[in-house]
């Protein structure tokens, strides 16, 4: 999985924080987050704020 696996991404964090509150969420949780996804194999630097934003707006749209 890599940063741009959007969709893939939201899904792993919703089963894996069901209970977080993701429309809340610091940019910083929401990489460290990502990092730990043990599917995850992707340069630690590589997103920005716009990635990170994607990935919370498609965790969001998951959740509903």
């Amino acid at each position: 999985m890599r940063w741009l696996d959007i969709q893939e991404i939201a899904i792993r964090l919703e089963e894996l924080h069901p209970d977080a509150d993701n429309m809340n969420l610091r940019y910083t949780d929401l990489r460290e987050w990502v990092l730990a996804l043990p599917e995850f194999n992707d340069q630690p630097n590589g997103c920005n704020e716009k990635i990170l934003e994607a990935i919370q707006m498609a965790w969001i749209d998951e959740r509903s």
